[in-house]
């Protein structure tokens, strides 16, 4: 498995670092966020290290596919596919990211329009 000694994320997965399991599949990891934004707030990330989605999504695109794969169980489990429930991957500081390990963030248990308000 690839991974970024310094990288928070990684460290979640090897579970040196604590947190609230969702799902532990073969190449993907699910986890509550500590800092909620949402009724249901769980990031979804790959085992393997990739710093953002358009790096997982050139370096191995099987792998990308599986996290969306993993975030669609997540909310089936979570009892907000029914409802709907929302996907974000943010890519690049300008775009919110602050842990350079893609992560998915999966929304749901309120509604989610847009613009918020």
């Amino acid at each position: 498995m690839a991974r970024d000694n310094d990288c928070l994320f990684c460290k979640i997965v090897a579970g040196e670092i604590p947190s609230t399991v969702v799902r532990d599949g073969e190449r993907t990891f699910a986890f509550r966020d500590v800092n909620p934004q949402a009724p249901v707030h769980v990031l979804v990330v790959p085992k393997d290290h990739h710093p953002n989605a358009e790096a997982i999504a050139t370096e191995d695109p099987a792998l990308a596919a599986e996290l969306l794969r993993e975030s669609a169980e997540v909310a089936k489990g979570e009892g907000i596919a029914e409802s709907g429930y929302r996907i974000v991957l943010n890519t690049g500081s300008g775009a919110g990211q602050t842990v350079w390990h893609v992560h998915a963030h999966v929304l749901g248990g309120r509604p989610m329009h847009w613009p918020p308000g």
